[in-house]
């Protein structure tokens, strides 16, 4: 954590709420992701939040784990560790464009601070999952880990229909377009008529 006291009241029942969102199961698949992704160069942490945020906190770790995903062209062309806070967030940054580059939308995106800060660690589980289902989804051979680990996209489903399906299909009224198949209200009463004096 950076140099930040500790939070009290409604800030305090924010960030507990946002530290209830934190998944150890998702962490342990997390982490044997990376190491396979990214060999055994990268380690592994220890284990809970600490742990994992220290282990990416440098961004060293992002930057290969990005780069593995690519066969050519890395996106991130320089991964050096660094003790400066500037140099560490500019890499983590660096990873974050890659990765909205490979395809992982803004909405699953975290924040530099999330990771830096420890702020928002399960919004740094969301953006690996979604990096590691859009790699499952692409299946170009890059990704080195166990398909079940992160769901599969949805893709494509294009149909083609012939013109006589078409007009076929112009002639069924649905449901949606008031159809009640001709019944009525006729002889339903409940209970007595309304009374009007």
């Amino acid at each position: 954590m950076a140099n930040k006291g500790p939070s009290y009241g409604l800030s305090r029942q924010v960030q507990d709420k946002i530290d209830s969102k934190y998944d150890p199961d998702l962490e342990q698949i997390l982490v044997e992701w990376i190491s396979r992704q990214c060999g055994s160069g990268v380690g592994k942490p220890e284990p809970g939040k600490q742990g994992f945020q220290a282990w990416l906190k440098d961004g060293c770790v992002l930057g290969q784990l990005i780069n593995s995903l690519y066969v050519v062209d890395k996106p991130v062309k320089k991964i050096q560790s660094s003790g400066m806070a500037f140099k560490q967030m500019e890499q983590i940054s660096q990873f974050l464009t890659a990765a909205e580059s490979y395809g992982v939308t803004k909405t699953d995106m975290f924040q530099t601070v999330d990771l830096w800060e420890g702020k928002d660690l399960a919004a740094v589980q969301r953006t690996l999952s979604a990096l590691g289902s859009l790699a499952v989804t692409k299946d170009d051979g890059t990704y080195l880990g166990d398909p079940n680990w992160f769901f599969k996209k949805a893709q494509e489903n294009k149909r083609d229909f012939s013109e006589d399906q078409m007009k076929a299909g112009k002639n069924v009224i649905g449901l949606q377009m008031g159809s009640n198949k001709g019944a009525s209200q006729e002889g339903m009463s409940y209970g007595r008529p309304r009374q009007i004096l």
